[in-house]
């Protein structure tokens, strides 16, 4: 009984004993005298209940019934694949599956009285300060990689990398085979495809996006070259900014904590084991759904990305391995361990000894430009590898063992026959 109906009952009890009036007891509880007397005549009949809601213990006529509940539980508990399901996405499973359309806290309770669910106390973290979003998307993205066991041993390890707009958290991301600089191009490259260039992107400091300063003892910090990812968004007119702490970029770590429960378990239902139905999954349903579920509008409608143009924006050359490498007195350039010849038609005057940029690109082409233009070149074939074509075009036969299977018997026991030492023979 609360302290209100505490006091309500001694207004009544006071009323019943005629300590006071009805007309006194109903202005004091701001009730009206008919309500009074009503209450009085319930309070001769039941006693101090009266004062306590008719509907105080009784199940709500809303209530789910039993065989709902254990319909849900059932599946949650007999389902392998729904062994470590959070009550939030339970809730999803069952609705999807079973058609049950109960409430994220209904699910929760069924959840912890079945022993399928921990409730346990939010321990206070460490407060960071708060930065408001940005106000247009396209403005600021956020670029990470997460390494987790998404396929849960099913298939090769494979990594997640995102990209996560500040406006409006709306998600673009990629399953990959490795976490290297080439992966994460391809990632960039598509989605500069998709929704164009934004004016910066919002990275951690890893070793394919910063180089590490070296710095001696006393000595200023050398200046160190930009990454093949950094100059490819120079080159684009997109800018980069490096986040301190994991914090900084909080918004795709709570994305990339949210996948790691929701993505997983939905690659698992969907029986994904490879990286193309990884990736199926990933742009077919996970993220159609959690951009509509998650991403809001922000505050300025304006898109902020900027159109690819053809003629200033070539992706091919931006986003390849680029290297600068000197023609030598015959017109050929080394790189990786290859020589390459430049043809006639692109040879121009003074080009011994400058520099040409060359270009790994990811589809394995190697492109030589020099002065804003590209060379024709070809592969060169070492002295070396003609030797061995010609070993192995013009390379005598093997000669035939006559003696195989031991038909000749001039060397048997040629051991056991008296001879001079090596020492006599040589006087």
């Amino acid at each position: 009984m609360s302290q209100k109906e505490r006091d309500r009952l001694k207004v009544l009890t006071e009323a019943k004993d005629e300590l006071i009036t009805q007309k006194q007891a109903a202005e004091q509880l701001q009730l009206s005298e008919r309500q009074i007397r009503r209450l009085l005549r319930s309070l001769r009949q039941i006693g101090d209940r009266a004062v306590l809601h008719g509907l105080r213990g009784r199940s709500s006529n809303r209530k789910t019934s039993v065989e709902v509940e254990q319909r849900a539980i059932a599946e949650l508990r007999d389902n392998g694949q729904c062994h470590d399901f959070g009550p939030s996405y339970a809730t999803e499973h069952v609705r999807k599956t079973l058609e049950i359309q109960v409430s994220k806290d209904t699910v929760r309770k069924w959840m912890i009285t079945a022993g399928l669910w921990q409730s346990r106390k939010r321990k206070v973290e460490d407060v960071h300060p708060w930065r408001p979003r940005r106000s247009c998307r396209g403005e600021l993205v956020q670029w990470d990689t997460c390494v987790h066991d998404w396929l849960e041993g099913r298939g090769d390890r494979i990594y997640l990398i995102a990209m996560i707009d500040d406006a409006s958290s709306h998600v673009f991301a990629r399953f990959a085979s490795h976490d290297t600089t080439e992966e994460n191009m391809r990632v960039l490259w598509a989605y500069l495809e998709r929704f164009g260039r934004p004016l910066e992107f919002y990275t951690d400091k890893a070793a394919m996006f910063e180089v590490t300063p070296k710095q001696a003892a006393g000595k200023d910090a050398q200046h160190m070259p930009a990454t093949q990812i950094t100059r490819a968004l120079a080159e684009l007119g997109i800018g980069r900014i490096s986040a301190h702490s994991p914090q900084a970029k909080g918004r795709i770590e709570r994305f990339f904590a949210t996948a790691q429960d929701r993505l997983v378990k939905g690659l698992r239902l969907a029986g994904a084991s490879s990286l193309d139905a990884a990736n199926q999954y990933l742009e077919e349903e996970f993220l159609p759904e959690f951009n509509l579920r998650f991403a809001h509008q922000p505050a300025n409608l304006t898109d902020a990305h900027r159109p690819l143009e053809a003629t200033l924006h070539h992706l091919a050359a931006s986003l390849s391995h680029v290297e600068m490498r000197t023609v030598t007195n015959d017109y050929t350039i080394q790189f990786r361990g290859e020589r390459y010849q430049i043809s006639r038609a692109s040879i121009a005057v003074g080009m011994k000894g400058q520099p040409v940029r060359v270009e790994a690109r990811l589809d394995g082409a190697i492109a030589v430009r020099y002065n804003g233009s590209y060379l024709d070149i070809g592969r060169c074939v070492s002295k070396s590898d003609t030797d061995n074509l010609q070993v192995n075009q013009f390379s005598k036969p093997v000669r035939k063992d006559h003696n195989s299977g031991g038909r000749s018997k001039w060397m048997q026991n040629l051991h056991l026959q008296d001879q001079k030492p090596i020492w006599q023979l040589s006087r």
